[in-house]
């Protein structure tokens, strides 16, 4: 049987001083404890990925962003399922920064130095790639 595919999307959010938000998944985590992610989640049927990703960041977060652009595209195999993962770049406008359950840490990390964190496997690629890639255009 094929695996089926489901779509993830997660915020490259960065701050005043381009500095990136990662979170650390808590003890608790089915998957990936104690590693470092990009906050956002799964997509719900029928819901457009950028409410989705809108809706994960407030709730993991508590903040609210505005959408820049797509900064790249990571996947993995988890169990069954081929899960595509949308990374578009965000920057916070509203909110306080307030970790949900689901993390026990956060951190803002400079650009640079993105390949250096302990991240969930499948980000690491896209983390070095976008360590060294230009400033995006709409910028």
């Amino acid at each position: 049987m094929p695996p089926s595919f489901h779509l993830s999307v997660k915020a490259v959010l960065r701050d005043a001083e381009g500095g990136v938000l990662l979170l650390r998944r808590g003890a608790q985590s089915k998957a990936n404890a104690g590693k470092w992610d990009f906050p956002g989640g799964k997509v719900n049927a029928g819901e457009a990925f950028d409410v989705a990703l809108r809706r994960e960041v407030l709730e993991e977060t508590g903040l609210e962003i505005t959408l820049l652009g797509v900064a790249g595209v990571a996947e993995a195999r988890i169990g069954s399922a081929h899960r595509i993962f949308l990374l578009l770049e965000a920057k916070p406008v509203d909110g306080e920064l307030r970790l949900s359950g689901e993390h026990d840490a956060c951190a803002w990390v400079p650009r640079a130095d993105l390949p250096k964190q302990d991240l969930v496997r499948h980000f690491r690629g896209f983390a070095r790639k976008y360590a060294a890639s230009e400033t995006p255009a709409w910028e």
